[in-house]
């Protein structure tokens, strides 16, 4: 009886023990898995298309076009394996939330060779559920429709098709993956929520039955995984009950579903450090749930997750000295950068603006700079006025930097110019602005406006802030 007693205790420590050798595993071996045709987040239907076309050719996978989107572009739903447990993974929802789908393809390469995950499983993956939108790299539909608010009504033929194959799968567990913005944090630390999870709430008094309670034990031990590669840096998503959205409904009707939001991490713009973590993370849930191995976790481990909170910054200035009309303020400011996309959708260019003044104690910033004794002071335009940019190809900028001018004017822009190559700000001659004597300056801080001004310390230039992009030029005092 003595040996069996320690037998029984044993296996789920083995077990335990077995998944997070398979997830470091993973983690090592992940670029042998990598989708080499996919490099950034701006891809479209047309580049994922040849690689699901290939999967037709593979031993093992299934491919179904499910239906067409609003623009006629094909829906697929790939599947693997013949086990009992359905999982449905969806991705892509958002046009513009493609860090998953990253994370897909380069499963479909894992699976090639190690299909003895797939044990008691069949897995149906929709890929890119909302190509219309990520032709233009926009949330919604062609329509302007939010399909993840969608569920009810079912108006737009992409939110037919999610609803349809949830029910013809009868999926057991459900991922519902999606990315979020980068300026969430995990609660009260400067770490960003790089990833957060949900298990969603199916009624608004966020009940917690068999099926939302499967869902909490999975996410504790993606969470599990995610602290050994970005510690810290894991959140839970808010579990508001939204009757209209697709995880709250997939959950009330019976499919135990993981919502998985991809943040921010720093230096990682194009989420390729992140998409690993969710090919890590996925596997290791999908391999939890082959396995049965979530069974035994605690769902009280479940809310010792900390929040998602929302109080990053791209750049975070503080004890910045302003002065203004005869009076000097000690203000912080927040600065924040959002992304403006060429005509072809393929690229895009930054565009920084203040988003926050004053005491921003409680806030974090993925760039800090202590800015005590540093004085803010608005640059000037250059004098001569630019006929194109070649012109500007021959200027100095470290010079013209340091004698205070931040600003170029040329006769017109052209529409290629990329403003952020530059350490500079460019505006046509059009929008010089004359100061009138006669009138109450504004304050030269103003929210929403592009952060572009100079910190000096005895009136020597420190840092040039251009289009919330800093460089640095206190190491040269030193």
């Amino acid at each position: 009886m003595k040996n069996i007693y320690y037998l029984i205790f044993f296996i789920p420590l083995f077990t335990l023990a077995q998944h997070e050798s398979f997830s470091e595993s993973l983690f090592t071996e992940y670029e042998s898995h990598k989708e080499s045709s996919i490099t950034h987040k701006k891809f479209k239907h047309s580049d994922i298309e040849p690689l699901i076309e290939k999967l037709r050719l593979e031993k093992g996978f299934r491919v179904t076009t499910l239906g067409n989107s609003i623009q006629g572009r094909s829906i697929f739903m790939v599947s693997i394996g013949n086990g009992a447990t359905n999982v449905l993974l969806w991705s892509q929802m958002h046009g513009d939330e493609s860090t998953a789908t990253m994370a897909i393809f380069d499963i479909f390469n894992y699976l090639k060779t190690n299909k003895q995950i797939l044990n008691n499983l069949t897995l149906h993956f929709i890929p890119m559920l909302n190509p219309d939108g990520a032709e233009f790299f926009k949330r919604r539909n062609a329509i302007g429709i939010d399909i993840n608010r969608d569920a009810l009504r079912l108006q737009s033929p992409e939110s037919k098709i999610l609803k349809a194959a949830r029910d013809s799968v009868q999926a057991d567990f459900g991922f519902n993956l999606h990315d979020q913005s980068s300026y969430y944090n995990t609660e009260r630390t400067n770490k960003p929520a790089t990833i957060s999870y949900l298990a969603p709430a199916y009624n608004y008094e966020k009940d917690i039955n068999q099926t939302r309670g499967n869902a909490m034990k999975i996410i504790v031990q993606m969470n599990d995984i995610i602290q050994k590669f970005a510690p810290g840096q894991v959140g839970r998503y808010s579990d508001e009950f939204e009757p209209r959205a697709f995880g709250d409904n997939i959950q009330k009707w019976g499919t135990s579903t993981i919502l998985i939001e991809s943040g921010g991490y720093k230096d990682d713009p194009e989420k390729q450090f992140i998409r690993k973590l969710n090919f890590v993370s996925i596997l290791g849930a999908i391999y939890s749930i082959s396995t049965n191995n979530y069974e035994n976790t605690p769902i009280k481990k479940y809310t010792e997750i900390p929040k998602n909170d929302r109080k990053l910054f791209d750049l975070k200035l503080t004890n910045v000295t302003i002065e203004y009309l005869g009076e000097k303020y000690i203000l912080d400011i927040g600065i924040n950068t959002t992304k403006i996309n060429n005509k072809e959708h393929s690229d895009s260019y930054q565009i920084g603006y203040i988003r926050e003044i004053g005491d921003l104690s409680t806030y974090y910033g993925y760039e800090n700079i202590d800015a005590e004794n540093l004085i803010f002071k608005i640059g000037k335009t250059y004098p001569k006025i630019l006929s194109n940019v070649n012109e500007i190809e021959k200027l100095n900028f470290k010079d013209l930097l340091r004698d205070g001018y931040t600003t170029l004017a040329l006769d017109s822009i052209p529409e290629d110019l990329i403003f952020t190559k530059y350490p500079i700000k460019i505006i046509a001659v059009k929008d010089i602005v004359i100061t009138r004597d006669n009138t109450i300056p504004k304050s030269p801080l103003q929210l929403g406006s592009q952060p572009t001004f100079l910190l000096t310390k005895n009136k020597e230039l420190s840092y040039a802030i251009i289009n919330g992009i800093v460089y640095d030029f206190s190491k040269e005092e030193e």
